[in-house]
């Protein structure tokens, strides 16, 4: 056996047009083109799929074990190999990449998706909270963020005029990103003099509500460079938690994400480009500063979460993104960044590089 035939790569990522609102989209046809698209991209059947793992979450589509219906989208013949995890997509990807790592499978397909539009994200984010102590408070994720963001300001790291600088430069790059959500030219001077949502943050600070899917195929060795002409190597991969209650951690650092970050060999060779799920605009520059991205890393071209944000499939989408610049040989190595919690608690990085 050569030596990387257990190595694993991206070979295909599609995503949805993120929208506000799809009433008339069941989880199914939102999941199906996408699945759709990956498959058509490297040409493979699902009967040549060794392994499936999606990424979603029951509360959010008010139904339990709402994922076996999306498992339609994928075919229910011939019998597969399938799992699902109650996270962000980027998790799901994590148990695939695992299972071809150990040899379990060859090719594996990975999909996430979210529906928000139907109820209130902001509650339905609590249940994420610890039920005895913090969740019958009903503290949304807005609300926490919030006082992450009021961390940042009063230990002097940010002020509202350099938050709402990132917000800028997000909707700008996410002019060329036909499936970004928000977009715009506006100007941080215009941001500023709209009202508070949650002192500090004004809705430019936060992510929009977003529905949405997405969908990646992994493969290994030989089977990826047959599948794609630059497969996107996965090089490392690993996420790290924190503590479950907020008031015990510094809110202005995420020791997770460094962890993480190491343990995936950021520090081996430097990166060009970062897509970091950050949904909130101050938790970009604490992802910043903790994975030490300096001014020559293209950080967001996608535009990133506070361009669209489809809870559950955002993170999934920042491997996908960051591993589609280098299929088109816009980058060569890429950190990709995804999060669940509140305040950044538990957090994945993986690090891609393209090889021709």
């Amino acid at each position: 056996m050569p030596q990387d035939a257990r190595d694993v790569a991206v070979v295909a990522f599609s995503q949805t047009n993120h929208r506000r609102s799809t009433d008339r989209l069941s989880e199914v046809e939102l999941v199906l083109p996408v699945l759709h698209d990956v498959l058509k991209q490297t040409g493979l059947t699902t009967d040549r799929i060794g392994f499936t793992c999606s990424g979603s979450s029951d509360y959010l589509a008010g139904r339990a074990f709402s994922f076996t219906m999306t498992l339609d989208g994928v075919g229910a013949w011939p019998p597969i190999s399938e799992s699902h995890v109650e996270m962000d997509g980027a998790w799901a990807l994590y148990e695939a990449w695992v299972k071809l790592r150990t040899g379990q499978a060859d090719t594996a397909l990975v999909y996430s998706y979210g529906k928000s539009s139907p109820g209130s994200v902001r509650d339905v984010l609590t249940r994420q909270l610890d039920p005895y102590t913090l969740a019958p408070l009903w503290p949304d994720a807005v609300a926490l963020a919030a006082l992450q963001t009021q961390a940042l300001i009063d230990a002097g790291l940010t002020d509202e005029r350099a938050l709402a600088d990132t917000a800028v430069r997000s909707r700008r790059a996410a002019e060329a990103n036909p499936h970004a959500q928000l977009r715009g030219s506006a100007d941080a001077e215009e941001l500023l003099r709209a009202p508070y949502e949650v002192r500090p943050l004004r809705r430019h600070d936060c992510p929009p509500v977003s529905d949405g899917a997405a969908a990646v195929i992994l493969a290994v060795g030989d089977t990826a460079r047959a599948l794609h002409a630059r497969p996107a190597w996965i090089r490392g991969i690993d996420h790290r938690i924190e503590a479950h209650q907020p008031g015990v951690r510094d809110l202005t650092r995420s020791p997770s994400t460094r962890t993480a970050a190491e343990r995936a060999g950021l520090l081996d060779a430097p990166v060009d480009t970062a897509e970091l799920h950050a949904p909130f605009t101050g938790q970009e520059l604490i992802l910043r500063r903790e994975l030490g991205l300096g001014d020559g890393v293209d950080v967001n071209p996608s535009g990133g979460p506070l361009a669209a944000n489809p809870v559950m499939a955002a993170g999934l989408i920042r491997i996908g993104e960051a591993a589609a610049r280098i299929h088109r040989g816009e980058s060569h190595r890429a950190l990709a960044h995804a999060t669940s919690g509140p305040c950044l608690q538990q957090n994945l990085v993986a690090v891609l590089e393209g090889s021709e």
